[in-house]
């Protein structure tokens, strides 16, 4: 994915600074890589904590049956989308996490489905999250044939949407379809909720419908429902 550079500030260097450093880890034995995208736009600055705490768990939750290599996608402003390297630590993308800050922009999920499938091309990628609560580009053109691209290169879109806007939910659920994924809503009462949802979706991308059919909880039938239909 292109980076676009943008304006000069301490908060911009901190951030160009961790990315840089992020590339010297090496990747240790992992059994499944996830791409965790954000929508870092003005409109989500409430529930950007909540996002990193719930970023977090997700390790946590398969430390015990793999290691999950996961990088961090998120886009703000008018162009700026950014990645990092492909990570095992949690610490180092909570940390990227904590010196971003939301900027006023426009909805770039065209970019994340773009880039994830660049990325499954070079090497499987097993899901793509996707946190967001807006959706200002054109579907049927874009968005919709890239997750239908997905989808045949068996990397399921699970698309969690912050809020009920009527627009997002309609764009979010076809996606989810389109890539043989899951849609699921959330608010900021539900953190709980998105938590366990979150932390099913690293089991299924460490080891497939399988490990996520031993992983007996809600959050796990509820995405299993979906994966199947």
């Amino acid at each position: 994915m292109t980076e676009q550079r943008p304006a000069t500030t301490r908060t911009s260097l901190e951030v160009d600074a961790f990315l840089a450093d992020l590339k010297v880890h090496k990747e240790s034995s992992v059994s499944g890589r996830l791409i965790f995208a954000l929508d870092a736009t003005a409109s989500r600055k409430e529930t950007w904590d909540m996002a990193c705490q719930l970023q977090g768990d997700m390790f946590q939750t398969v430390a015990g049956i793999g290691g999950l290599s996961v990088q961090l996608v998120y886009y703000r402003d008018r162009s700026e989308c950014r990645t990092s390297n492909w990570v095992t630590d949690p610490n180092h993308l909570a940390s990227l996490m904590t010196r971003i800050d939301c900027r006023a922009g426009y909805t770039q999920i065209g970019k994340v489905l773009s880039h994830a499938k660049r990325e499954t091309n070079l090497l499987k990628v097993a899901a793509l999250v996707f946190v967001g609560d807006a959706c200002e580009e054109e579907e049927e053109e874009e968005l919709i044939p890239l997750a239908h691209d997905l989808g045949q290169l068996g990397l399921p879109v699970f698309m969690f949407q912050e809020g009920d806007t009527a627009r997002a939910e309609h764009v979010f659920r076809a996606i989810a379809k389109a890539s043989n994924g899951v849609h699921c809503r959330f608010d900021q009462g539900s953190a709980k909720q998105l938590g366990e949802l979150l932390r099913a979706v690293a089991v299924f991308a460490t080891g497939g419908v399988a490990a996520l059919e031993k992983h007996k909880d809600v959050a796990a039938v509820k995405l299993l429902g979906q994966l199947k239909r």
